[in-house]
């Protein structure tokens, strides 16, 4: 029996001005451990669906993988920690990239920490990206197409629809389609559920971009830079440093795409 706690829960809420008490809506977040080879690397606080998607997608946009077939398996273990409900993901991964993530591990032990996704030392921040090898559609890329793509995503964000507090990743295709879209509390991890999925179906190496529910920051023009994905566009604007990132590997970083209006913040 699938004891998975669902990604929406139903909780108790005061509703002002009206003074009244009534059932609402809210996200489900819990702790999602993930584990290489049977050994724990990150803990993330993540919306509990599309588990596998998120972990073979966080372990390629964080370079714990280079490629799909290097994840043998997925597994999800549900458990309480404290009576609250978490999980584990059990992927098995070649002996290659198995080695280099336990090298990666041993040369980040240091005294000081700098808080961002595991790293505890500023020399091991990654902020010098390969650039891309951009495809020739990129150059013509319409905003048009991009204000489209962002004005079909609220209707493809279900579960946000129901609750108001989970961001969206979307894949448009060739056509100018939006044609896939996951959910989480986390914008990372929308975009790495995406990404999974898209590595699972064998869709990342066809043309397409992505559109986000939120601002670019560092992390989710590394991730895309990471998977040769050239086009990010997001409803909010850019950090600075995500401008900076994107201009080095070549993507084209888009922000502020909110109805008939877009910035393209580098070529």
């Amino acid at each position: 029996m699938d004891k998975s706690p669902p990604p929406l829960l139903p909780r108790t809420v005061h509703r002002l001005p009206a003074g009244i008490d009534q059932i609402d809506t809210v996200a489900a977040e819990v702790p999602v451990a993930l584990v290489f080879n049977g050994i724990s690397h990150a803990v993330m606080m993540a919306t509990p669906q599309n588990l596998e998607y998120f972990a073979l997608g966080f372990a390629l946009s964080e370079g714990i993988l280079d490629s799909p077939a290097d994840c043998y398996g997925a597994e999800v273990e549900h458990d309480l920690v404290r009576s609250v409900d978490s999980f584990k993901v059990q992927l098995e991964i070649s002996a290659r990239c198995f080695s280099r993530l336990k090298e990666r591990r041993r040369s980040l032990v240091g005294a000081t920490g700098c808080g961002l996704c595991g790293i505890d030392s500023l020399a091991a921040l990654d902020l010098t990206p390969e650039r891309l090898s951009r495809p020739a559609w990129v150059a013509n890329l319409q905003a048009s197409v991009i204000q489209n793509a962002m004005h079909g995503l609220p209707a493809r964000q279900v579960l946000n629809a129901v609750c108001g507090s989970l961001h969206a990743a979307g894949w448009v295709n060739s056509q100018g389609v939006l044609a896939e879209v996951m959910e989480d509390v986390g914008r990372h991890n929308a975009l790495d559920k995406l990404l999974g999925q898209l590595a699972r179906r064998e869709q990342l190496q066809e043309p397409g971009f992505v559109v986000m529910s939120s601002r670019a920051s560092y992390e989710l023009v590394r991730k895309c830079a990471r998977l040769n994905i050239s086009v990010l566009a997001t409803i909010s604007a850019p950090t600075g440093l995500a401008i900076q990132i994107a201009e080095a590997a070549g993507l084209q970083l888009w922000g502020l795409c909110r109805g008939p209006q877009s910035v393209r913040y580098s070529a």
